[in-house]
């Protein structure tokens, strides 16, 4: 993603080697930038943003409690609850989705 190029010149940390050509830069997923000197001009990007969501469809739900486990001590454990529908798991993993 092109967001994930945007690193101020000094914070560059190097991803290629001296004198890497534009295209084999990319090719190992790295970004290029030739337009200030004497920093990186291959250099890794910025890691994605993820956040943690509680999954919409029930049935893919992935159990983290037990049969009829407390809303209090599910979110303790760091999980999501909803306690419908029946016959899937009411205590459940959060999902990480990139932003």
């Amino acid at each position: 993603a092109k967001c994930q190029c945007k690193v101020v010149p000094r914070e560059r940390t190097n991803c290629g080697y001296p004198g890497i050509s534009a295209a084999e830069c990319k090719k190992i997923g790295c970004c290029f930038n030739a337009s200030v000197p004497s920093v990186p001009w291959c250099y890794n990007p910025k890691p994605k943003k993820v956040k943690k969501v509680c999954p919409n469809d029930p049935y893919t739900r992935i159990n983290c409690g037990y049969p009829g486990i407390k809303p209090r001590e599910c979110t303790r454990r760091g999980c999501c609850f909803r306690a419908h529908p029946a016959g899937v798991p009411w205590c459940f993993y959060h999902r990480v989705m990139e932003e």
